[in-house]
């Protein structure tokens, strides 16, 4: 396998996308055309965005996205009457 077969893009066309996301060329192009599937025309030309595509399959397949914890600044402790 060929090294630029193992490293997915961050953009992808319409035969890189389809292998990443296990679909037909021809289904991919019909999503996008249906606005179905996050894609963008660079020139005549689909395009994919790996991130949209992963954060739309999670959408889709029900993965909530995790907030990232909130952690309390330590509050400081009440200081004592001087002597």
């Amino acid at each position: 396998m060929a090294q630029a077969q193992l490293a997915t893009r961050e953009v992808m066309d319409i035969r890189q996308a389809s292998e990443y996301l296990g679909i037909s060329g021809d289904t991919l192009y019909r999503y996008a055309s249906e606005g179905f599937i996050p894609a963008f025309k660079l020139g005549n030309r689909w395009r994919f965005k790996k991130s949209l595509l992963d954060a739309w399959m999670d959408e889709k397949s029900g993965v909530k996205q995790s907030a990232p914890p909130v952690v309390a600044p330590k509050q400081k402790k009440p200081a004592g009457r001087a002597r």
